[in-house]
C-alpha cells in the first residue's frame, strides 16, 4: 500500500512530498498536466519560506537562481523604510515561481518521491484503514492517507464535499510575459503616472529582453481558466496606458482574479487539503505560493508521524487548528490591501491614514511580519512567551541552528546539558550547546521549527515530549 497520496505537483505537493520522503514514507505525486506550468504566478519567497528552505539545506539552490531584496515597509504599495525583522533572512527572494517550482520538483526526485504526470484524480472512496483514488484512465490506487494539493479549483476538495465559501471574483487582471519595442524609459515614464491611480498595472524586466506584463480586464471572462488572447491584453495596455508599448512575442499569458475563498475543513478522515486546494486571494503581498509551502511544512511530519504509529491522538487534528488561522488571517490582509487600493474617496482616506501610521516601527513591522509569515504564533496553551513561535536561525558552537534541523527531526537545544530525550531519540535530536545567542536554558522545537517548549523544568519538558512526540520507547 502507498503511504501517502498527492493529489497536485505543484510547490505544496512537492514540499510535502519531499517532507514526507525525509521519514521514509512512501509517497506518491499524481499530476494531470504532462508538463510543468510556464505561467509565473509567483515571483518571490518571502523570508518564512526562506527559512523553510534554509531548514532543510535547499536555500544554496534557491539563492543561485534568485536575488536578493529589501523587505521594505510595503503594504497595498504603500512604501515604507524597511522595520528590523527577528529573522537570518530579513529579505525577499525573487525568484519566478517556474524556477521555484523546478527547484523543488528536482529536490523531491533526490530524496525519492514517485511524480506521475498524466494522473488525473476522478474519485474517492476512504474507510478506516485507508483511501481508494481513482484515476482518469481507470487507474486505482489505495493509500493510508490523501493530500489534495490540486490547486483552487481542487478536485480533491469538491469529492471530500468540502464548502468553500467566500467571495467570487470582482475584477480580473491580465498577466504575461512578451517583449516591448518601446525603451524602457519611456515604458517607466508612463507607467509611474499610471500606477497614481491603477496599482493593477505594471511592467518589469525579467532579463533577456523579456517583460512581466500586468494590466486590468475590461470585465470578467466566462471561463477564468482560459487565458485572454495577445490582442486583449494590447487593447487593455492602451485603454489604460494609453499605449501598448510595441509588445510582442509573447511567452505566455493568463489572467487571475481576486476571488477570495477558504475551506470550512482541511480533513475529513484520512483526507487533507493544502494550499490553494484549501484557501485562494487576490495576489497582493505575494503570500499565495508562500503559503501553500508553509502548508506542507506543518502538514508532512505530522503525517509522517502517523504512518510510522508514533503520533499522539489528536497531532493530525493540529494541522488545522494551527493552519486555518493562518490562512483566514492572509485572507484577511488581501482583503484589506484590496480596499486599500480602490480609487473610491473613503478607501483613500484610510490609505492615507495607514500610510503616516506606517511611519512609525511599530506599525510597519506589525504588517510586515504578516507578509511575511514571520509573526505566526501557533496557540499552544499557556507558557514561555517563545510557546508556538518559529525560533530564528542561530549562530552556535555546533554551528547553525538551521544546520542541526535538516534531517526533519524533534530537536532539544540545551545549555544545561542536564536534559535527555533518550526514550524519544529515535524522533527528537538532543544537542548540548552553551553558545550565549539562546536566551533560555532550553528549547525544545518541532520539526517545523515551532517551539513546543522553552525553560528547564525536566516536567514540563515531558509533558512537552508525550504532546508532540508520542510515548517513548520502553529502554
Amino acid at each position: 500500500m502507498i503511504d501517502v497520496i498527492i493529489a497536485g505537483g505543484g510547490p505544496t505537493g512537492m514540499m510535502l512530498g519531499a517532507e514526507l520522503r525525509l521519514h521514509g514514507i512512501r509517497v506518491v505525486v499524481l499530476e494531470k498536466d504532462l508538463e510543468q506550468s510556464k505561467v509565473v504566478r509567483s515571483m518571490g519567497l518571502h523570508a518564512r519560506s526562506i527559512e523553510v528552505m534554509d531548514q532543510r539545506g535547499l536555500l544554496e539552490r534557491f539563492l543561485e537562481h534568485g536575488t536578493k531584496y529589501p523587505v521594505g515597509g510595503s503594504f497595498a504599495g504603500i512604501i515604507k523604510p524597511p522595520p528590523s525583522l527577528d529573522s537570518a533572512h530579513a529579505y525577499i527572494l525573487g525568484i519566478p515561481q517556474t524556477v521555484t517550482d523546478r527547484l523543488l520538483i528536482e529536490h523531491a526526485d533526490e530524496v525519492g518521491v514517485e511524480i506521475r504526470r498524466g494522473s488525473e484524480v476522478t474519485g474517492l472512496s476512504q474507510d478506516d484503514d485507508g483511501v481508494d483514488v481513482e484515476l482518469a484512465d481507470g487507474t486505482k490506487l489505495r493509500s493510508r492517507y490523501l493530500v489534495g494539493c490540486d490547486g483552487g479549483r481542487s478536485t480533491v476538495r469538491k469529492l471530500l464535499g468540502i464548502d468553500f465559501p467566500g467571495e467570487p471574483a470582482t475584477a480580473e487582471t491580465l498577466l504575461g510575459e512578451m517583449e516591448l519595442t518601446k525603451d524602457w524609459e519611456t515604458v517607466l515614464a508612463v507607467m509611474t503616472e499610471v500606477r497614481k491611480t491603477q496599482l493593477r498595472f505594471g511592467l518589469s524586466p525579467i532579463g533577456d529582453g523579456v517583460y512581466r506584463v500586468g494590466v486590468p480586464a475590461e470585465g470578467l471572462a466566462e471561463d477564468p481558466r482560459i487565458p485572454p488572447s495577445f490582442d486583449e491584453i494590447k487593447r487593455q495596455l492602451k485603454a489604460i496606458a494609453g499605449s501598448d508599448f510595441g509588445v510582442h512575442s509573447p511567452r505566455w499569458l493568463s489572467r487571475f482574479g481576486d476571488a477570495t475563498r477558504l475551506a470550512e475543513q482541511y480533513r475529513v478522515g484520512r483526507a487533507f487539503l493544502a494550499g490553494d486546494a484549501a484557501h485562494i486571494h487576490p495576489p497582493v503581498g505575494g503570500q499565495g505560493l508562500n503559503l501553500g509551502v508553509q502548508d506542507a511544512f506543518n502538514l508532512g511530519w505530522k503525517l509522517a508521524a502517523a504512518v510510522h504509529g508514533w503520533a499522539p491522538e489528536d497531532l493530525l487534528d493540529t494541522y488545522q487548528t494551527e493552519r486555518h488561522p493562518v490562512a483566514a488571517a492572509v485572507l484577511d490582509n488581501t482583503r484589506a490591501q484590496m480596499q486599500l487600493m480602490s480609487l473610491d474617496p473613503g478607501s483613500q482616506a484610510v490609505r492615507r491614514l495607514l500610510a503616516e501610521l506606517m511611519e512609525f516601527e511599530d506599525v510597519s513591522r506589525y504588517l510586515t511580519e504578516k507578509i511575511t509569515a514571520t509573526g505566526i504564533r501557533y496557540d499552544f496553551g499557556e507558557g514561555h512567551e517563545l510557546l508556538g513561535r518559529r525560533m530564528r536561525d542561530l549562530e552556535l558552537e555546533q554551528g547553525h541552528l538551521y544546520g542541526l534541523m535538516r534531517d526533519g527531526r524533534g530537536l532539544l537545544l540545551d545549555r544545561t546539558g542536564g536534559l535527555s530525550v533518550r526514550e524519544w531519540a529515535d524522533r527528537v535530536d538532543h544537542v548540548v550547546d552553551a553558545g550565549e545567542n539562546l536566551d533560555v536554558p532550553s528549547v525544545l522545537l518541532r520539526p517545523d521549527g515551532h517551539v513546543a517548549w522553552a525553560g528547564e523544568d525536566r516536567q514540563e519538558l515531558l509533558g512537552a515530549l508525550r504532546r508532540w512526540f508520542g510515548e517513548g520507547q520502553v529502554l
